[in-house]
């Protein structure tokens, strides 16, 4: 072959490959919209407009790995997987919630170190969750929740393999640990405060109570 064509060659498959990142990208940032509004309507109990966004947001990562089925490089690519994590993140959020059966990395179409850190920062999210709910008094859902988030750290803290394999686990755990302990304690102060106040009740209706006749 000639010279220029060889090089024209590699030129056509250079744009295709340009242009399958810059796609990559407008899609990667829509996907990571979609699943930050579900997590808020997730938060808000707006079950609707969450599950209308989750359903977006699994078209938009379906549309993703299409387009990238012949991108590879790409589709592994940190940009990419972030905007996977963000999706796992957020239907694993949905999923503890309800407490409903976990969608694995296959069923979501991620990949497992995409699937573990998103597992990571949905149980995380689950503080927010519980916070909110104890200002309503809903404390046996904080409790359900902190086990849920128990469950999550105590699996993950065993994956134990390098950072370039997990994308950055170890660290997310640790995190995960951080906001895990923190709201351990503020699910502890609540439910002594709610016995507190049981039993400040159950004392004064004692003593209010009339006394009985001689």
């Amino acid at each position: 072959m000639k010279l220029d064509s060889v090089v024209e060659a590699a030129i056509e498959r250079l744009d295709a490959t340009n242009g399958a990142r810059e796609a990559a990208l407008a899609t990667s940032r829509v996907l990571i919209r979609q699943c930050a509004n579900a997590i808020r309507a997730i938060h808000r109990q707006e079950w609707p407009t969450a599950q209308e966004l989750l359903t977006a947001a699994q078209q938009t990562a379906d549309e993703l790995r299409a387009r990238l089925a012949d991108h590879p490089a790409i589709l592994h690519a940190g940009y990419t997987q972030d905007a996977f994590k963000e999706y796992a993140e957020a239907r694993l959020t949905y999923a503890l919630v309800h407490g409903d059966e976990l969608p694995s990395a296959e069923a979501l179409g991620v990949e497992p170190a995409a699937y573990l850190n998103g597992l990571a920062e949905a149980a995380s999210e689950l503080r927010r969750y519980i916070l909110d709910g104890l200002r309503h008094g809903a404390l046996a859902t904080g409790e359900r929740l902190l086990e849920a988030m128990d469950d999550v750290y105590s699996l993950l803290v065993t994956v134990d393999y390098p950072d370039a394999v997990t994308g950055g686990l170890r660290r997310t755990t640790d995190a995960l640990r951080a906001v895990l302990e923190r709201t351990r304690g503020d699910l502890t102060t609540a439910l002594r405060q709610e016995r507190l106040m049981a039993a400040i009740a159950q004392l004064e209706g004692r003593l209010s109570a009339p006394e009985p006749e001689p």
